[in-house]
């Protein structure tokens, strides 16, 4: 599986089609990564392997993953990833596996790589394995899906008579699956303003434009000055008087929507800046005003061994805690297969009710002042 990416990557298409000037901004900024973009990476290269070869993810517990990490497959990695296999294996038809797609076409230097790549008769599906657990992916408008269905298209398109184009989400661990279909006549005229776009962000003063799902991943967001001016027009413009930001009672509804909407990336920014100050301190470089110290200490045991004897002798039984595993924990080692000797045991308690969008899938629900705990209370 290919590392190497294009400098408007499809999967970063949601930051610069929305920001254009982000493009610009991260030039010089060195990549990361993860223990989770690493075991995504596992799970797609699972994925590929069961594909290929015509069998079923269990069927690998246990196998070495990736040429350089060595990542063992677990039993809850293959059965979430064979949600995704047993998609694509569904559709049918001609297929290919983490395919390069080149969509230059319509972006300067654009190629990607797309899970699988599914061409039956007229239609094109292009499936698209999202392994985390932290962010829920819809097809619809997805641009990243719309990008690697042009390039598959400008690849592929010779060879079929395609009217169609779907896309599909595959989250195997949020039980998420989504599809968005469109006529392909749609999909070239996205790519036409995708295109726009896309030559946008080739200006050294293309505009900068935050915003909650452009800004979430941007290497750049701790230094903008586009943010930080947004965070200041929220705290200082959009409240008329700032001594009533003491007292959040005195604010009226659009003051309150005002603050909750902004809220989320008020605090990326935040975070964001406190990263890159840490950062720098942290190699030596000064900043003023600022510097490291030592965190909450932990003890531990030296010696376990030695400290299981001692306090054996001295406290017997006590000297060690028992506790029964929880129901999360005992269902992913006892795997589907064994679900059912279990499930008549757990009893679920419904969360506390949570703030949200209205824009947001699930139903709402009552509240009274039960659901909440008292912080303080009149003397």
């Amino acid at each position: 599986m290919s590392t190497i990416h294009a400098k408007l990557s499809a999967s970063g298409a949601h930051r610069w089609l929305a920001c254009p000037g982000s493009v610009k901004a991260e030039e010089g900024i060195p990549e990361t990564t993860s223990a989770f973009a690493q075991e995504g990476t596992a799970a797609h290269e699972l994925g590929e392997i069961s594909l290929v070869g015509g069998t079923d993810c269990a069927d690998m517990i246990g196998m070495q993953l990736l040429e350089n990490a060595d990542y063992t497959v677990t039993q809850e990695m293959a059965e979430a990833v064979q949600v995704y296999v047993d998609v694509v294996r569904y559709l049918g038809g001609e297929q290919m596996y983490e395919e390069r797609v080149d969509f230059s076409e319509w972006v300067p230097e654009g190629f990607g790589t797309s899970d699988a790549i599914v061409l039956n008769e007229s239609k094109m599906s292009v499936i698209d394995l999202k392994f985390g657990k932290g962010h829920r992916v819809d097809a619809q408008s997805n641009m990243q899906g719309v990008l690697y269905a042009l390039g598959a298209y400008a690849g592929y398109g010779y060879l079929y008579d395609i009217k169609t184009v779907e896309i599909i989400i595959v989250q195997p661990r949020l039980d998420h699956i989504s599809t968005w279909e469109i006529p392909l006549t749609e999909a070239l005229k996205l790519g036409e303003w995708i295109s726009q776009r896309a030559e946008m962000t080739q200006d050294p003063e293309a505009e900068r434009v935050p915003g909650e799902a452009q800004c979430q991943w941007c290497k750049a967001k701790a230094t903008c000055g586009a943010l930080q001016k947004y965070t200041h027009d929220v705290i200082a413009t959009d409240f008329d008087n700032l001594d009533k930001l003491s007292n959040p009672d005195t604010l009226t509804d659009e003051e309150l929507r005002a603050a909750l909407d902004a809220k989320k990336l008020v605090v990326s920014w935040l975070d964001a800046v406190e990263t890159v100050v840490t950062q720098r301190l942290a190699v030596g470089e000064p900043f003023a005003g600022y510097k490291m110290v030592a965190g909450r200490s932990s003890r531990s045991w030296s010696d376990e061994v030695q400290a299981a004897t001692v306090l054996e002798s001295a406290l017997g039984a006590t000297a060690w805690e028992r506790k029964l595993t929880s129901p999360a924990k005992a269902e992913k080692l006892l795997g589907k297969s064994k679900l059912g000797i279990v499930e008549a045991l757990i009893s679920s308690k419904a969360g506390r009710p949570t703030l949200a969008r209205e824009s947001d899938p699930r139903p709402a629900v009552g509240v009274t002042d039960m659901d909440f705990d008292v912080v303080c209370e009149d003397d």
